[in-house]
This record gives structure tokens, C-alpha cells and sequence, in this order.
């Protein structure tokens, strides 16, 4: 095997796992999922069925990853973070015919304990706040707080909040608007 997996999580038949992957202790990955090279998958992490999980993501201690999510390449999962892919589910009805695809873009940053409410899209290096609850589509570099989630500003390529010129202070990127939120500059 070129990935890890600790010896007390479960990976059912039929799943892809690339290449410098790590899966920590507790971990269950279901059948029909795959997750690209190099994630970190931590501890209690249940990922599947039929998820499609990117290179270089990483998934924090106790999250759940359901049928109808995908994140694409370098995601960040905070700890505890919340999916759903049923909007209005009941014990007692089996409504499994009723999932709502949700898909986080490349490099968006979803911050511990915040719930992403399916159906929905995080676009690209967006950045949402620890505990927020996200229930409307997200454009690229919004940073989203708050319950529900509105936006306070933008986020940078390397997660730093940009300034009014949508200028990056750390690392000196620039944005322009775009209908999808924001671009780099050229």
C-alpha cells in the first residue's frame, strides 16, 4: 500500500485511495468513495458511500462526509464541521432518493463546528467561519460568519482576509469582482 490506514478504521471494498494518504484511528471510508494523494483524513472521520474527496484535502477529527458531497483538491474540513444531504429528513421515511448534491471548490476552507446545509456550492478558496451555518451557494474567496452565514470580506489564496483594495497584506496578492466572486489579478 503507497497510503496509511491505522489498524482500527474500516475500509470497505471498492474504494480508491491515492497515493500518501493518511487515515487515523476510527475512520470508516464506505464503498464507491474516493479520496485523492495525499489528505489527512482524522480521527473518527466517516467518509461515503460514493464521495469524492480531491488530493491534499484534509478532514479534522470527527466529520462526516455523506453521499451527495464532493470536495474537490485542497479542501480544509475543520474539526466537527457538519454536512447534510437530505434537506428535510425524518426517521421514520427513507428519503436517500432525495439527496442533494453539495460541492466545495478547490482550496475553500470550511472553519470547526460550521454546518453546510446541501444543495448547495462553496466556491473557490472560500473561507467559512467556525460555526457558521451555510444554506445559499458561496462565491469564490467569500468569507461567510454567522448564522446563517453572510459575507464580512474576502479570502485570499493563502486564507488571509484581503482589505478594501482587495489586496492581500500577507502575501500580496491582488483580486478584481467577478460575477462568481472574486479573481486574481493579472
Amino acid at each position: 500500500m503507497d497510503y496509511f490506514v491505522h489498524e482500527s478504521s474500516y475500509v470497505d471494498d471498492g474504494v480508491v485511495i491515492g497515493t500518501n494518504t493518511r487515515i487515523w484511528h476510527f475512520c470508516h471510508i464506505m464503498s464507491g468513495s474516493s479520496i485523492g494523494e495525499k489528505c489527512n483524513i482524522g480521527q473518527n472521520v466517516v467518509i461515503g458511500p460514493d464521495v469524492s474527496i480531491g488530493a491534499d484535502c484534509k478532514i479534522q477529527n470527527n466529520v462526516s462526509v455523506y453521499k451527495g458531497v464532493t470536495l474537490e483538491d485542497g479542501v480544509f474540513c475543520g474539526p466537527s464541521m457538519v454536512f447534510t444531504n437530505i434537506y428535510n429528513p425524518r426517521a421514520e421515511i427513507r428519503k436517500m432518493d432525495q439527496v442533494r448534491p453539495t460541492l466545495v471548490k478547490h482550496g475553500a476552507s470550511l472553519g470547526a463546528n460550521c454546518t453546510i446545509v446541501c444543495g448547495i456550492t462553496i466556491g473557490r478558496y472560500a473561507f467559512i467561519g467556525a460555526g457558521a451555518l451555510v444554506n445559499k451557494n458561496v462565491p469564490d474567496h467569500a468569507l461567510m460568519v454567522g448564522n446563517p452565514a453572510t459575507r464580512i470580506g474576502w479570502a485570499c489564496h493563502c486564507g488571509e482576509r484581503l482589505n478594501a483594495n482587495l489586496e492581500c497584506q500577507a502575501c500580496g496578492r491582488k483580486y478584481k469582482q467577478k460575477d462568481h466572486g472574486l479573481a486574481a489579478s493579472d
